[in-house]
């Protein structure tokens, strides 16, 4: 199995320090509703996750929620709240959108809020190496005491300062110094320290909770390629500087950013589309397909027609999983095995999940060319729902919008069809007489009549699709 290592840049043997695969995921800082961003993020580590124990490695996972910060404290104050009151219901609003993404939650989820004594531990240490100083109420990180500082994103300290709007104040001794402890305002919360009443800075707070939980070296560190500076620059600064040992994290994962248009997803730019939305819309799995059908380092643009693609993708593997035929005896069998090694194969080259699904649809492809012959697959349909369950698929038919038995029986009366009496309010068994009249239309060559019963029911929110199998209808979202 081979992983790309932001570090080195290229791609790497993964092989984990011990018979753990220790592994922290940056979490979401829970100001609003999290977006399509975040869903893309968090799918691709939860399918790396599932993968790794998939190939039998033991993985404890652990995702902090970054419950104290500026944007927290400046949305709480907007909206008359206090901040803990506005992590709370975000957060809420989080861990429900994951579960509603079947994402499973992280082995460890730790707060910041609730990791303060391992905090001022460790900027406490840093400022007894020399690598921090305090200053009016704060702390912060001399960088210049770093000698391979930058080695992550692959900048040299001049880069940076050209880079970016630091400037040195009367509290930094140099610009890019950043922030450990930040001493409170009026008003904000706060808590007591040996520097006086303060807040952590954002990437300590990472720092601590990786540490305490996975340990000195981390196997895999994971985000957004937003996050490879400043955020897990300093991480690594900070660790590596206080425990003496290097490096802190083996391989550093980054997935691509989320794009809307040409400007990646994000809060601050305000063009979301937030999780419920999408999946809501689209349903889980398509989610997880649109998401997958890329490469996790490349960028992804969201786009309608494509998640539109990826609901239709996965409602055929959804009823090509679910059908089940009754086939005759035959000696003739799907070879799964080659389906399955092109999976592993796919996920084996740094988790390349786009030939991965690609596998899966090819597979599922000839599952429905042996049912329509009446031979049956049922080994190769158990491997579809394994290799698909890798990927967080469920296959589950979702909750979408409500059948309105009126406006179906109003087709009846455009076609002048006579509504059966006992299915007045059955909406379902109204549409299945209607896809018993659109047969009889299409075997009578009345094609005109039959396109006016696919029209009509999808004017109703009722979608036809027409298989080997006969015709199927689902409820659109």
């Amino acid at each position: 199995m081979k992983v790309f290592n932001s570090l080195s840049g290229k791609k790497e043997e993964f092989t984990p320090l011990g018979e753990v695969v220790n592994m922290y995921v940056c979490g979401v800082t829970p100001y609003d509703d999290a977006h399509l961003g975040h869903a893309m993020s968090y799918i691709i580590f939860d399918v790396i996750r599932r993968y790794l124990q998939f190939r039998d490695f033991k993985v404890k996972y652990v995702q902090n929620v970054t419950d104290i910060d500026d944007k927290i404290i400046d949305r709480a104050n907007k909206l008359g709240i206090s901040p803990r009151e506005l992590a709370e219901k975000f957060t809420a609003s989080y861990f429900a959108d994951m579960d509603a993404l079947n994402i499973r939650p992280a082995d460890i989820q730790p707060r910041a809020t609730g990791e303060i004594p391992k905090i001022i531990e460790i900027v406490q240490g840093l400022i007894d190496k020399g690598y921090a100083y305090p200053a009016q109420g704060s702390v912060y990180f001399r960088v210049r005491n770093v000698p391979d500082y930058g080695k992550l994103s692959h900048r040299s300290l001049e880069a940076m300062m050209a880079g970016t709007r630091a400037a040195a104040g009367e509290e930094k001794e140099y610009p890019m110094d950043f922030v450990l402890w930040k001493a409170s305002k009026p008003g904000e919360p706060s808590w007591e320290s040996p520097w006086g009443p303060g807040r952590p800075g954002w990437h300590i707070e990472c720092s601590a909770m990786s540490l305490k939980y996975l340990g000195d070296t981390l196997d895999i560190h994971g985000g957004g390629q937003d996050l490879v500076f400043p955020h897990h620059e300093n991480e690594i600064a900070q660790s590596e500087s206080f425990t003496g040992v290097k490096p802190v994290v083996r391989y550093w994962l980054h997935n691509g950013m989320m794009q809307l248009g040409e400007e990646k997803m994000s809060k601050s730019l305000g063009n979301l589309i937030t999780i419920k939305e999408a999946q809501e819309r689209y349903g889980a799995d398509a989610v997880r397909i649109f998401v997958l059908s890329s490469h996790y380092r490349s960028p992804l643009t969201y786009s309608e027609e494509i998640l539109e693609a990826a609901e239709r993708g996965a409602d055929r593997l959804r009823q090509t999983e679910n059908n089940t035929v009754s086939g005759q005896k035959t000696d003739k069998r799907i070879d799964t095995e080659q389906y399955r090694k092109r999976f592993i194969t796919a996920m084996d080259d740094d988790f390349n999940t786009a030939r991965a699904i690609a596998a899966l649809f090819d597979l599922a492809r000839e599952i429905n060319r042996y049912d329509s012959e009446g031979t049956g697959a049922g080994e190769a349909r158990d491997a579809l729902k394994e290799l698909g369950g890798v990927l967080g698929l469920t296959f589950k038919t979702e909750q979408a919008r409500p059948l309105d038995a009126e406006l179906i029986a109003q087709v009846y009366q455009v076609l002048n069809l006579a509504t059966p009496p006992d299915a007045r309010q059955d909406a379902e068994k109204l549409i299945e007489n209607l896809i018993q009249a659109r047969k009889e239309m299409r075997e009578a060559r009345q094609w005109q009549q039959a396109d006016i019963i696919r029209a009509k029911l999808d004017e109703a929110s009722i979608a036809l699709e027409d298989t080997p199998r006969g015709t199927v209808w689902k409820r659109k979202r």
